[in-house]
């Protein structure tokens, strides 16, 4: 055991002497309280330690003790409506143990090593195993928990047992005399290995109109939400969060503020899960480091959620990822690196920003699993990044945007005429619209891509039109284009705004969103037609079944919204007789 000196203190950042032998982000006890710690440096015998507790009160000389170990989140049943801080401590236990605020040096198991699972074994003695192969299962509420041997073992099933266990009891025998219980542990900065990464092309369901519709994302993709204060970046990953056709979710508060991870933890319990009727949170894990929280551990809760997502990932399951802001975390890098002297780059930020980000979007990815079967499994990031005062040109924003196969561009001006989600649709986009093209079309929606198309263009055109109107007015415009600014309005307010509270409309099914879209435009069409025809605008816009098109979002029957097609055809086909 290696133990050293502390020589010199700053902030979250520690210098020790006498650290000779160590490696690398092992994870150290500081000074006589145990404060949990992590070397980022080594030079000779010195260790530059990054604290995640704070610091206040310890002295210089006091004892650092090296574990050995680097920086590991403990995997296996009981992960599942768990909440974590940055390190994988259960914070309902700490709370009992220290109260409201964390004690410093308290160190808990991330899972339970008293509870006893039921365990069913899918091998039996004599079957060749190697890493990802599933061995048995647990169930854990209503998701089926794969055990699986571990990355890089190899051998004979000697033994393999069936009954009720602690996730430290040996649940099965090698022949190699290695011994497999339930928990896994993985250290957080290493990815956790897969056969092979396979192109993303499965669209991921959110139910969100302007998110699936306009700017989707794929399954295993990546997406960034870049957005000032008050335009709903938080509102829109916990909507995600909710919604998502994902089995697990992993939503990681990092930095933010603790009333935003207060009304995800009381949100949360109460949800139910449009596809299994079952209490969100069942399905979640939550990992919260608020703004009040050390500023070292930020960083550290990044990788933690990952590693937690890749490990329902390699059982086969489809992972959601949300990092609530990928800012904080930037902040927390630049505190530490300042901390370091380190030359400062852009508005201070370490130089080696960009490549932190992208090794953390990298992880992203739908892969085939370690073992025989050839699982397939996929984890989805989705980032929310907070520009100081909405500047898409700061340092962050600007490197998220060279990894992020989507973006969605929060709009402040939206925001404050209350169009939510206020994603700005002439800013954002999607990489991934011809790789989920094949998708749509085997789903039913082979005309997707047209049709988004159209939209996108009308609103567009919208743009150019609302530049001449500032300077000349409307009547100037001749009415086939008055034509498409109220087209337009429709598709914007009828169509891409959606309430996140409303009972009916805070999910929108693709049949229904495929359908919206289809009856804005076909009513388009039939008005272009009617002019064409000679029958005044203004007689158009005042037929009934338009304010029903407006009701489209509250309906459910999708038959209904169907028939509005049919209900204008006819009613404008009567104006068009009286001509």
């Amino acid at each position: 055991m290696i133990i050293g000196g502390i020589s010199r203190i700053s902030g979250p950042v520690v210098l020790s002497e006498g650290m000779r032998g160590s490696r690398m982000y092992d994870i150290v006890k500081v000074g006589e309280q145990k404060l949990n710690g992590e070397i980022i440096r080594l030079d000779g015998d010195q260790a530059v330690i990054q604290v995640y507790e704070d610091t206040s009160g310890l002295q210089v000389g006091e004892k650092v003790t090296n574990t050995g170990l680097p920086l590991s989140v403990e995997l296996g049943p009981g992960l599942l409506s768990s909440i974590y801080d940055g390190i994988q401590r259960p914070l309902p236990l700490l709370a009992e143990k220290s109260g409201s605020f964390i004690s410093r040096g308290v160190t808990l198991p991330g899972l339970s090593h008293e509870t006893k699972w039921e365990f069913k074994p899918q091998v039996k003695k004599g079957d060749h195993v190697s890493g990802g192969d599933v061995i048995g299962t647990v169930t854990e509420y209503h998701l089926e928990h794969r055990i699986m041997i571990p990355p890089f073992v190899s051998a004979t099933v000697e033994d393999i047992f069936s009954g009720n266990f602690t996730i430290d009891e040996p649940v099965c025998t090698l022949d190699n005399s290695v011994q497999i219980p339930m928990l896994q542990t993985w250290p957080v900065r290493k990815g956790r290995p897969y056969q092979r990464k396979m192109d993303p092309d499965t669209l991921l369901v959110t139910g969100q109109r302007v998110f699936d519709t306009l700017f989707p994302v794929t399954k295993g993709g990546t997406a960034m939400i870049p957005g000032g204060f008050g335009t709903g970046k938080t509102v829109a990953e916990q909507t995600l969060a909710k919604w998502s056709d994902t089995q697990i979710v992993v939503y990681i508060g990092c930095g933010e503020r603790g009333n935003e991870m207060t009304d995800v933890l009381t949100e949360f319990p109460e949800l139910l899960d449009p596809r299994t009727k079952r209490p969100l949170i069942q399905r979640t894990i939550l990992i919260a480091n608020t703004s009040n929280m050390p500023v070292a551990a930020r960083e550290a809760s990044i990788y933690t959620g990952i590693t937690l997502a890749e490990y329902y990932r390699d059982m086969g399951y489809d992972v959601a990822l949300m990092a609530d802001s990928t800012s904080r975390w930037g902040e927390a890098l630049r505190e530490v690196s300042g901390r370091l002297e380190e030359m400062p780059c852009e508005e201070g930020y370490p130089a080696y920003l960009a490549t932190r980000l992208a090794a953390f979007y990298e992880r992203a990815g739908r892969v085939v699993c370690l073992g025989s079967d050839e699982r397939k499994g996929s984890v989805t990031v989705v980032g929310a990044v907070s520009p100081p005062g909405g500047d898409f040109s700061e340092p962050i924003t600007q490197n998220t945007l060279r990894i992020a196969g989507t973006f969605w561009a929060l709009d402040t001006n939206l925001a404050y005429r209350r169009h939510f989600p206020s994603v700005n649709w002439i800013k954002s986009y999607s990489l991934y619209l011809d790789q989920i093209k094949e998708w749509f079309a085997t789903s039913g929606f082979s005309d997707w891509k047209d049709l988004r198309a159209r939209a996108m263009y009308l609103l567009q055109k919208e743009v150019e039109l609302q530049e001449i109107v500032q300077l000349v007015g409307p009547d100037a415009l001749p009415e086939s284009e008055k034509a498409i600014l109220e087209i337009t309005r429709m598709i914007r307010e009828d169509f891409l705004q959606q309430s996140a509270y409303h009972e009916v409309d805070s999910f929108c099914s693709l049949e229904k969103q495929y359908w919206m879209l289809r009856v804005i435009l076909s009513f388009y069409d039939r008005l272009d037609l009617a002019m064409g025809k000679g029958v005044p605008l203004a007689k158009l816009l005042k037929l009934p079944v338009k304010t029903e098109i407006g009701r489209m979002k509250e309906l459910t029957d999708i038959d209904k919204i169907k028939d509005l097609i049919t209900q204008f055809d006819g009613a404008i086909g009567k104006l068009e007789a009286e001509r």
